[in-house]
């Protein structure tokens, strides 16, 4: 029966929440562990690696944001992947139901926002609180652009504490309790929240983080894939690495 509610919050997840699922639910099977991942463990998400620029160029070639971007062994109790998303998740950037809170649509989608010019995501499991997956992605922007997205996602928070429907493709989902949190960022400005998540009749606690570091905007996402009603919150410890990535990376 456990495993069965696990499987029907992550079928519920992975609509709701298209990047989420890069691969942090392979990353997040199973037992805490120290090994570094087996790849078969993660094969039913892979297709495509998760680079809107197409497959990861070789180290030495790779773009600043794909170095900014976390690796395996960049955080320790952690297992990161490069895998394409879940097959089931829908493409495209989710459509809000309420004009004011499309920034908080666009977030859950495959870029932060229309105005990202390259996405680089992964996918983050705990291996030491088991379920909890964590999306990572960073984004490159003109600066101003990177900005007004900080704000218009303070201003969206503000003005959607009852929740909004996103959809995306044919697939719609319910945010509701909205709600902002507390988060300590080295960034040059952040934004976080929380909101319930739901759609196939199940609900998922998630916790957003936005963190905008000069034209760089970092966008962290958790939610437990194996209880979806506990409370997640991004791990400070993955956040501030991915933030020390992207400052070394300029």
């Amino acid at each position: 029966m456990r495993l069965k509610a696990r499987a029907t919050v992550t079928a519920a997840a992975a609509a709701l929440l298209p990047a989420l699922l890069l691969g942090a639910v392979g990353c997040s099977k199973g037992a805490p562990s120290d090994k570094a991942p087996d790849p078969k463990d993660s094969a039913p998400l892979s297709s495509p690696p998760a680079s809107s620029t197409g497959p990861a160029a070789p180290k030495a070639a790779a773009s600043r944001l794909e170095r900014s971007a976390l690796e395996q062994g960049d955080v320790p109790g952690y297992q990161i992947s490069a895998q394409g998303k879940n097959p089931n998740a829908p493409d495209g950037q989710p459509q809000a139901d309420r004009k004011a809170c499309q920034p908080l649509a666009d977030i859950m989608g495959d870029k932060p926002d229309p105005a990202a010019q390259e996405t680089v995501n992964r996918g983050v499991g705990s291996q030491k609180q088991v379920g909890l997956a964590v999306s990572a992605s960073v984004s490159s922007y003109a600066e101003r652009d990177a900005r007004s997205l900080i704000t218009r996602l303070k201003d969206a928070v503000a003005a959607c504490g009852t929740g909004f429907t996103a959809t995306v493709g044919k697939q719609s989902g319910s945010y509701r309790e909205v709600r902002p949190a507390e988060y300590r960022t080295s960034g040059d400005e952040s934004v976080s929240w929380t909101t319930t998540a739901a759609a196939q009749g199940v609900s998922a606690e998630v916790h957003l983080v936005v963190v905008r570091q000069g034209s760089t905007v970092v966008r962290l996402m958790a939610l437990n894939v194996a209880a979806g009603r506990q409370k997640a919150q991004v791990p400070h410890e993955v956040a501030d690495k991915q933030l020390e990535k992207v400052r070394a990376a300029r």
